[in-house]
């Protein structure tokens, strides 16, 4: 079976809106969001389509970002935080 970029890159990114989910709870995700972040870039950089999955990853998170209710702050707070980390680790 061969992996796509889409089966690649979507448990990354379920696993921030797990975080996300926890922090409209009141839970403090900021260790474990910098860690999973941290964990996808080293993971998605070691493939040889590493500029499209991390590509795929950032645009994930903002379209989460994006289509999430203004209401939702603290969710969409994780989220964007997310792509800034995840941009500022991407290997270009």
């Amino acid at each position: 079976m061969k992996a796509t970029v889409v089966g690649l890159v979507t448990p990354h990114l379920l696993r921030i809106v797990d975080l996300a989910n926890e922090a409209e709870k009141g839970v403090n995700v900021d260790w474990h969001l910098r860690d999973a972040v941290a964990k996808t870039m080293g993971e998605l950089g070691d493939q040889h389509n590493a500029p499209a999955l991390v590509a795929s990853y950032i645009e994930g998170l903002e379209a989460a970002a994006g289509q999430a209710a203004r209401i939702r702050a603290a969710y969409i707070r994780v989220l964007q935080a997310a792509t800034a980390a995840a941009r500022n680790l991407r290997r270009d």
